[in-house]
């Protein structure tokens, strides 16, 4: 079967000549920088469960108790290690290289976009996903990925909006602080979720005995808790509210990556793949409504609160001074 053909209908003003790349190729916005301060409060719940665990596993083994925090700091690094980001696009995010006729219609539209923001298009991997949906990624330290719906169906200087707005996650560092804000606290998430099942676990016991074996493990889980919280200064605490924080810099890091595509000309074209996308969640919505009923106010509240991405039509909003 023949794939589609979209419109090459984008303005290339680099096709030849000389490019000139911005002395910066990489940053930390204000976005990046908030996300760091955040993840802050969980990479030192994940330091303390690996420095407890290193003590027992020296206790036990005799294993310096230095060895297992360290390593896992330095493998932050990875994040910009090509053959791990090679595995983590083929394996976890299901991508993969560009075929030669992908790659031919990607090339000269990435070209044009990199060199519009003065950025080596060298330094980044292109990627395709095999997926009917309209959708772009921005992975690791270098994964820039489309889905195959996107090169297919979207003119050339949609396809371009789209990219330059991936590229303006990489520049604007939004893309290895998350990741490495989601590997550093993963032990703690572990430690987290490991003792709610213990709880959960003890609870569900002590209810076989009686009411007062449950409200005396109640009351020691809530002497625990206070003490933990009062000797770790209510890290704790923090971490409640934190995921909330963390989506709110999301929604904004969506809101800064859509204004440097615009900053490259492409505001007309990433708003009408904005519309395009609010149309195809506006009647997936209404055809979940019909299935399955109204949900809950409260439920759709906690999902806006905890939502990565801006409502279609705030981002569009925020494109206006350019259109």
């Amino acid at each position: 079967m023949p794939r589609p053909s979209a419109p090459d209908d984008l303005d290339y003003r680099h096709r030849s000549g000389r490019l000139h790349f911005t002395a910066r190729q990489r940053g930390l916005d204000a976005t990046a920088l908030g996300r760091i301060i955040l993840y802050l409060p969980g990479t030192l719940m994940s330091l303390l469960v690996l420095l407890l665990t290193a003590a027992a596993i020296d206790a036990w083994l005799g294993i310096p108790l230095w060895i297992l925090p360290l390593v896992w700091l330095l493998s932050g690094v990875m994040v910009f290690h090509r053959p791990t980001e090679d595995l983590l696009a083929r394996y976890l995010l299901r991508l993969h290289r560009p075929m030669p006729e992908e790659y031919a219609r990607l090339d000269p539209v990435w070209h044009e976009v990199t060199s519009r923001a003065g950025i080596d298009g060298r330094t980044y991997e292109l990627w395709v996903e095999d997926s009917d949906h309209l959708n772009a990624y921005a992975a690791a330290g270098h994964i820039v990925g489309v889905t195959r719906y996107a090169l297919d169906h979207l003119p050339s200087s949609q396809l371009a909006a789209v990219l330059a707005h991936e590229l303006g996650h990489h520049t604007g560092g939004h893309v290895w602080v998350s990741l490495l804000g989601y590997w550093y606290a993963l032990p703690g998430r572990a430690a987290w979720y490991a003792i709610r099942l213990i709880v959960a676990f003890a609870l569900a016991m002590t209810t076989h005995f009686s009411w007062l074996a449950t409200a005396a493990l109640v009351l020691a889980i809530g002497i625990l808790s206070y003490t933990t919280i009062t000797h770790l200064y209510g890290l704790p605490l923090a971490l409640l509210i934190t995921p909330y924080l963390i989506a709110a810099l999301g929604r904004r890091a969506e809101l800064r990556a859509d204004q440097h595509a615009a900053a490259l000309g492409f505001a007309p074209m990433l708003a009408q793949v904005l519309q395009a996308m609010h149309a195809t969640e506006t009647e997936s919505k209404r055809r979940a409504m019909a299935a399955y009923g109204p949900k809950q106010a409260e439920h759709r509240f906690l999902a806006q609160l905890l939502s990565t991405h801006p409502d279609y039509a705030t981002r569009i909003h925020r494109l206006r001074p350019y259109l």
